[in-house]
């Protein structure tokens, strides 16, 4: 059974909540390309602290917010 990443998201719901924002347009929003912010959304890719920090601007809201950290039994 795989392990659940310890970083994960709520990027789908913000663009949902934002008009059904598309994942191009946060990918041009932040400079990085619609398969950058797809791995990223489904957990598949870490976002530097700069794009998780541009992705929480987009949205207008705190990066905690955007996304959670969760502690695991080896941390």
């Amino acid at each position: 059974m795989a392990t659940p990443p310890p970083i994960s998201n709520i990027i789908r719901r913000l663009r949902f909540d934002a008009n059904e924002m598309t994942q191009q347009e946060l990918a041009d929003r932040i400079g990085m390309t619609r398969q950058t912010v797809a791995a990223i959304e489904q957990n598949k890719y870490s976002p530097s602290l700069e794009a998780a920090f541009r992705i929480a601007e987009v949205f207008e809201v705190e990066i905690g917010t955007v996304f959670q950290w969760k502690k695991t039994a080896t941390d």
